[in-house]
């Protein structure tokens, strides 16, 4: 828990500074860029490793990272530093959520059993729209287990227009 009230608070940090400077989207980018590179596991491995300097994790970070931000490699190095730098995919989930808040865009994760066409998305996106009074951007997922149908979920609020939902449904009402 402790882990996500920190990176709430860098991302929240971050979207002020972003928004003085007029570079939301960069720092979207440079949040996107760097946790992709922090996800190859020897780069992870040695920014993590006590046994290598502090000098050494900077210079490497500013060689292969060097056309982020100038303030975004600095929160690198703060997280490294601080022994904090796997929280970086956490701080850019939480950024990115901030943004779309900021923008009153909405993410709807929309499970189906089979993949949706374009056209379909968008009227689902439509519906959803329609439904929450904000622009939605639309995760689609597929699970073949849902039968048929839908289940959508846009923000804490949960839609389940499955086959499978409705077939629990009924079966607790038969029992």
């Amino acid at each position: 828990m402790a882990e996500g009230v920190a990176a709430r608070r860098y991302a929240q940090a971050i979207f002020e500074i972003a928004q003085e400077r007029g570079e939301i989207d960069r720092w979207l980018s440079d949040l996107s860029l760097a946790a992709e590179v922090l996800k190859e596991p020897r780069v992870a491995r040695f920014l993590i490793n006590p046994d290598i300097s502090f000098d050494k994790k900077r210079q490497v970070l500013a060689t292969s990272l060097g056309d982020l931000n100038p303030l975004a490699l600095n929160l690198l190095y703060v997280l490294v530093r601080k022994g904090r730098i796997q929280a970086l995919g956490d701080i850019g989930r939480e950024y990115e959520s901030l943004v779309n808040e900021w923008r009153g865009i909405e993410v709807a994760e929309v499970t189906t059993a089979v993949p949706l066409e374009d056209e379909q998305a968008d009227a689902v996106a439509r519906r959803l729209e329609a439904l929450t009074g904000k622009k939605i951007v639309l995760q689609r997922y597929v699970d073949p287990g849902i039968i048929g149908g839908l289940v959508a979920k846009v923000g804490d609020k949960l839609i389940d227009g499955s086959v499978r939902g409705r077939l629990a449904m009924l079966r607790e009402q038969l029992v």
